[in-house]
């Protein structure tokens, strides 16, 4: 079944999210106001099958699911501590490749999800740390490192799956390569903190770039499920 669908997705090389579509309070931010004339609703509960990983669970309550994450990756990393089974030296293609001092390590992050996301009449900035969780429970960080600073400094610390831990903490800041890899291009990669899904960056067989997406990263299309 096909179904329409707000989505965010992430462009060839691109940065997550540029903002969310949920009302928060990110005080310090700017938030900028844009005009809806239709607010559309979506019920993204049969989509949480397809979430699978490591520490990862979740409980639907109401018109809202609870994940609960110990946010660690299923894949190889040079981030694991070398005993551990999945520990892989890097093997990208990155010639700059620079590891940094952090780990992975077991979390506990709790995200409450709601199944029926409605795009926001009021936008506004995602906050640094964790937006979102992707399918395999690793969390979604947004495209700033620390201090609002551009990821330009980081890329060169992301593993061979484009993810790398801050301090134990790991996530991904663009492309899960893992994920897409094993699910597609197009692939339904993970949910954000306001709802709206997360995809790869192919959509009918095109590359999506950013002249395709608003502002917000996202726009509006057919999808498969949600």
């Amino acid at each position: 079944m096909k179904y329409l669908k707000y989505s965010l997705r992430f462009g060839l090389l691109s940065m997550l999210i540029l903002a969310a579509c949920s009302d928060g309070d990110d005080s310090g931010l700017e938030q900028e106001q844009e005009e809806v004339n239709t607010v559309a609703t979506y019920d993204t509960s049969n989509i949480l099958a397809k979430f699978e990983g490591t520490g990862l669970s979740y409980a639907i309550n109401g018109n809202a699911v609870t994940f609960t994450t110990a946010d660690l990756p299923n894949h190889t990393s040079p981030y694991w501590d070398a005993s551990n089974p999945l520990y892989e030296v890097y093997n990208g293609n990155n010639d700059n490749w620079n590891k940094n001092p952090g780990s992975i390590g077991a979390q506990n992050i709790v995200f409450t999800i709601t199944l029926n996301p409605e795009e926001a009449t009021i936008k506004q900035a995602t906050s640094l740390g964790p937006i979102g969780i992707s399918r395999n429970g690793v969390v979604f960080f947004n495209q700033y490192a620390a201090g609002n600073s551009p990821l330009a400094g980081e890329i060169n610390s992301f593993d061979q799956w484009l993810g790398h831990p801050a301090m134990t903490t790991y996530h991904y800041h663009i492309e899960p390569t893992y994920l897409t890899d094993q699910f597609g291009d197009d692939a339904f990669l993970g949910l954000l903190s306001d709802g709206f899904p997360v995809y790869g960056p192919f959509e009918n067989g095109e590359i999506i770039t950013n002249a395709d997406l608003d502002i917000y990263h996202g726009h509006t299309s057919v999808t498969r499920f949600p």
